[in-house]
This record gives C-alpha cells, structure tokens and sequence, in this order.
C-alpha cells in the first residue's frame, strides 16, 4: 500500500485548484469526448492537473492508481483503508472503492454502472487520521439515481459512520455544507492541511448548464465525534 507524504501533498494543492465536480448528469444525451465508454457522461471530479481540463469516468478500481491509503511518517504502519460507510439519517449505506488518479492526472470517480457506490480518494488520509479524508459518490448517472442523490437533505450534527478493514466504526459528526460552482472549487479547504479528524463528502449539485451537466458541487463538512 503506498502513501504520499504531507509535504508532497501540500506540494500538490496547487495544482488542484482546478479540482470540480463536473458530472451526475442526468440528461439522456451523451458527453463530451473525454469520457471513457461504458461510463458516466462526464467525470464526476475534476482535474488536479491543468486548469479548465475535465477527468473521464474510470472504469472503477478496487485499488488506486496512484495516491495513499493514509499519511504518516516514514516507517509508520499503514492505516487502515476505510471499506463502508453509512449516514443513518439518509438511509444511506454503501461500499466504499478506492479512488486514485487517471492517467491524465483526473481523479478517478466511481463508474456510472456502479453509480450506487462511493469511493474513498487515496491521494488524502484515511478517515480517522488527523487531516481531510474525502469521499465521492454521484448525485445521478444515466442509470438512474445515485448514492449521493439525497446528500442535500443532510443536516448538520448528522452523523455519518465509516467502518475500515480492521472492523472499527468511525463516526463523524456534520459541522456544515455548502454549495458552491464548480468553477471556484475550494480546493484548500477540502483538501488543505488541518488537524482535525475531518470527513468530506463530495457531490454534484445545482441547476443544469446548456450540456446537461450541474454547474455545482455539494461539499459535506465533518469531523470525528
């Protein structure tokens, strides 16, 4: 299992002040030319690499291509990979895969057909370490509703359960959401540095543009309980 260091990780930040969710579209026509067949329309996150580029959907990966399973010291013993997580309040409860990075430097989302599972982002910590650990999920895909779709009904004090490979549940408690356009992603405050025991949960959100798409993302704000 390899792991990134804070210091690469800070390193990266900007370059990911790209970073959007571009995709969860629930039109019937097909996307741009960057999604990979048999996926979503369009990518779900979007890139860490160039700004303005867009990720293609992965097939899906039950291991990252590239990113961490948690952050540490050299030496440490790997964290333990989050495999569940659960938001009683919603009626949610899904597998979690793991999402590394597309060739082209995207972040890998969960595949359309598998629309109904979210994904763990590998590049950040694993829930329960100090630092933001975040999670992908669509809001729709052309298969129907996803399992994110009624992230919006979240309140803040809900309580969101991780279970990890080692048999522990985690709980994290909603400090806040927000709604904001894809095109002024926050990225530093996702993804930034913090000693918290934080947990994002990130989806698509807002009005459709003139492509079908939703021109906004719903960020999930929560910390350890």
């Amino acid at each position: 299992m390899f792991r990134t260091s804070p210091s690469l990780r800070r390193a990266a930040l900007p370059l990911l002040a790209c970073l959007f969710l571009a995709g969860c579209s629930s039109d019937a026509t097909d996307g741009p030319s960057t999604t990979t067949p048999g996926s979503s329309r369009t990518a779900t996150v979007g890139a860490p690499a160039q700004a303005g580029s867009t990720g293609s959907d992965s097939a899906g990966s039950d291991s990252a291509q590239a990113g961490s399973a948690g952050s540490g010291k050299s030496g440490d013993a790997p964290a333990a990979a989050p495999v569940r997580i659960s938001i009683p309040s919603l009626g949610i409860d899904s597998e979690l895969m793991r999402l590394g990075l597309n060739q082209d430097g995207t972040v890998e989302v969960p595949p359309a057909e598998k629309g109904m599972t979210a994904g763990w982002y590998t590049g950040g910590v694993a829930p329960g370490e100090r630092g933001a650990a975040v999670v992908i999920g669509h809001n729709d895909t052309r298969f129907g509703k996803a399992v994110f779709h009624d992230l919006k009904k979240i309140t803040e004090g809900a309580d969101i359960a991780v279970r990890n490979d080692r048999g522990a549940e985690l709980h994290f408690r909603v400090t806040a959401t927000e709604t904001v356009s894809k095109k002024t992603f926050p990225t530093e405050k996702v993804y930034g540095s913090t000693s918290a025991r934080a947990l994002r949960l990130i989806t698509c959100d807002g009005a459709f543009d003139a492509q079908g798409h939703p021109v906004d993302n719903l960020i999930v704000y929560a910390n350890r309980s």
